[in-house]
Order: C-alpha cells, then sequence, then structure tokens
C-alpha cells in the first residue's frame, strides 16, 4: 500500500513542479521576444523574480522522495540519463546565475550575456523533461541487473523529441499566460499576443504525443487523464481567446499539472520499463525501498509538508500585485522626485535665516600685577 503511495506522491510532486517551474521556463524562454527595451526585460523577470528559486525545491523534493522510496529507480535512471540529467543541472544553473547576476551587471554586454544564460538555462530543462518522460513510457534497453544500456543518443528518437517539443510548447504558453496575467502594460499585451501562436503548436504536438502514446503504453486510468488534459488545454485556448487570463491560466495550470501524473498512470506497475526484454523491466514492488522506511517518510511528509505548502502559499500571496511599468528617468530631464520637492519649494517658502546680533568688541581685563611694585 506505501508502495503504491509513494508512487502517487511523487507524481504529484513533479506535478507540482511542471506548474510552478514550468511558467518559469516558459518566461525566461520568451524573454528576447518579450521587449526590446531594457525595462520590458526587467519588467518580465520581475514577475518570477521573487519565486523561481523556491519553486525548484518541487524538483528537488522528487528527486529526494525517488531515492528514499525507490532507490533501485533511481540508480537505473541515472545509469542511462546521466548525461541528459547533467545538461538539466547546467541549464539550472546557468539560469539562476543570469537571473541574480543580470541586476548586477554594470554594462549592456554583461546583461546580453545575463539573457543569454537566462533563455538557454531555461529552453535545455523545458526540453529535456520532455524527452525523459517520453523515453521512460516507451522504455529503454536494459540488461538484467536493471543498468541501461544505451546510449545518450539512443534516447533522442523521435518519439522522445517529440515528448520534448510538448513540454517545451506547454511551458511556452504556460509562461505567456503567466506574463499576461501578472504584468501590465506593453510587456503584458506582448505576451498575450505571443500566446496565440504558441498555443496552435501546444495543441498539434500534445494531440500528436496522445495518440502516439496510447499506441505504445497506457490502461484506462491513462487515457482518463489524458481525455481531461485535452479538455483542459482547449479550455485554456478558449479562455485565452475570449480575454480572460486568469481562467485561461488556471486551464494552463491543469494541463501542465496532470503531465506527469498521466505519465505516471501510463507506467503502472513499472518505473523503467525495457524495450528490449519486457522481463528485465524494473516494477515498482522491485524498486521499493523497506516497509519501515516508508512508514518513517510517511510521517514525516505529514508533519512538514503542510509547513511547506504553507510558506509557499503565503510567498505567492505576498507577492500577488500585478508588475508595473517601471519609470526610468529620461535623459536631460529631471526625476519626478526632484519635480515634487522644487513644485513644494514654490508652494512653501523656506524660513528666513534669522539675523544674528554683531559681534560685541573684546574687553581687556585690567593687568594685575604680583609681587611689590618697584619705586614704592
Amino acid at each position: 500500500m506505501l508502495t503504491g503511495f509513494w508512487f502517487g506522491v511523487i507524481a504529484v510532486l513533479w506535478a507540482g513542479f511542471f506548474v510552478l517551474e514550468g511558467f518559469d521556463f516558459g518566461v525566461g524562454i520568451l524573454l528576447p521576444f518579450l521587449g526590446k527595451r531594457e525595462q520590458d526585460r526587467e519588467q518580465a523577470l520581475r514577475s518570477i523574480g521573487p519565486v523561481w528559486d523556491g519553486n525548484e525545491v518541487w524538483l528537488l523534493t522528487a528527486g529526494g522522495a525517488t531515492f528514499a522510496a525507490f532507490p533501485e529507480w533511481y540508480a537505473s535512471m541515472f545509469s542511462g540519463l546521466y548525461l541528459a540529467l547533467a545538461l538539466v543541472l547546467t541549464g539550472l544553473i546557468l539560469r539562476g546565475i543570469g537571473i541574480e547576476y543580470r541586476g548586477k551587471a554594470a554594462t549592456a554586454q554583461g546583461r546580453r550575456w545575463c539573457d543569454a544564460a537566462v533563455v538557454g538555462g531555461s529552453f535545455v530543462p523545458a526540453l529535456l523533461f520532455g524527452v525523459a518522460f517520453a523515453n521512460l513510457i516507451r522504455g529503454v534497453e536494459m540488461n538484467k541487473a536493471h543498468v541501461v544500456t544505451g546510449s545518450f543518443f539512443d534516447l533522442l528518437s523521435p518519439y522522445a523529441l517529440l515528448g520534448g517539443l510538448t513540454t517545451l510548447s506547454l511551458f511556452l504558453l504556460h509562461g505567456a499566460l503567466f506574463v499576461a496575467l501578472r504584468v501590465e502594460g506593453p510587456v503584458g499585451a506582448t505576451a498575450n499576443r505571443l500566446a496565440r501562436p504558441i498555443a496552435v503548436a501546444a495543441v498539434v504536438c500534445g494531440a500528436a504525443f496522445l495518440i502516439w502514446t496510447t499506441q505504445v503504453r497506457g490502461g484506462w486510468v491513462s487515457f482518463v487523464v489524458a481525455g481531461v488534459i485535452v479538455v483542459a488545454l482547449l479550455a485554456a485556448v478558449r479562455m485565452m481567446l475570449a480575454g480572460r487570463p486568469g481562467l485561461a491560466f488556471a486551464a494552463s495550470a491543469v494541463t501542465t499539472a496532470l503531465v506527469p501524473v498521466w505519465a505516471f498512470a501510463c507506467l503502472w506497475p513499472d518505473v523503467m520499463p525495457a524495450r528490449n526484454n519486457s522481463a528485465f523491466s524494473l516494477t515498482v514492488h522491485q524498486a521499493s525501498s523497506s516497509t519501515y522506511t516508508l512508514e518513517v517518510m510517511t510521517v514525516v511528509a505529514l508533519l512538514f509538508t503542510p509547513i511547506v505548502l504553507a510558506y509557499q502559499a503565503w510567498t505567492y500571496w505576498v507577492f500577488r500585485a500585478r508588475i508595473g511599468v517601471p519609470v526610468h528617468p529620461q535623459p536631460g530631464s529631471a526625476h519626478v522626485a526632484d519635480k515634487v520637492r522644487r513644485a513644494a519649494e514654490q508652494l512653501v517658502p523656506p524660513p528666513a535665516a534669522p539675523k544674528h546680533a554683531a559681534p560685541s568688541q573684546p574687553v581687556e581685563a585690567p593687568s594685575q600685577s604680583v609681587g611689590p611694585q618697584s619705586g614704592e
């Protein structure tokens, strides 16, 4: 029972990561297209500035839960997906560097390098996460010891690349709808305009990937989840065209969250299907930790998960306001604060300086003689 419970918990953790980090990836990739001016890109990054690093906690928790609950699954994945996961980690590091150091760059060239790091560091994970999940669904070549024997380029099959394009387009749509909802001014309008062609790509890639997957793996549960994904994605497009960004983003969040849930439903009861020989597949029960380990993990999760969720919800509540257009003084013009100060000085004249009294003449003290005077 606990084995199935933790399999579901890890699916939920991946769902949270896709929802929260998905729009971060989308905003990062769309950064050069949201505006040509410096203040436009700054405004777009401010929409994810307070939350992007906290959203990565979901990935760390999903990886940690996989290592603790299903150690053999963790080991088998790294035996074949090590290079792909290393590329994902490199992209996340570069993206973090670009976001954090962009505001500290003293030159325009330095900011351009940071923008490139944000774009590249968002694009690589958005693509490779889809490739990884597609390979898990399709199956990999493994031996009897559950060690992946294929190379990195074996992972780049047409089916896996279609899975990567699907997650990439979904994250782009999710990010565009997030910016349209959270950012005011020309940047928000540009994001809303970009979301339309992206939605077409997401529908086409998603439909093709779902149809292809039904020929590869899945049961009735995965078919039901796939149907909900289709309905949610079409609802997101419908709400976007109707000019209702809040509902469009909510439907996009449902779509993005259900993608890993659907992938896990396709996998059950396997965690690493073997494409070359089904007898070599790694099942949930084979990869599971001991019952005692799962019991301890369950107690810890029940105690600390509500605290983490409450803190993250509080963070989003604090930064719920929309991002306004930044005000930058134009060259040769006075700052707004200076104009206000000068207007106030004209209305209220400064107090007159106090009159100082003329300095008094110094009075010489009479000389006093010490001792007897001569001639007395």
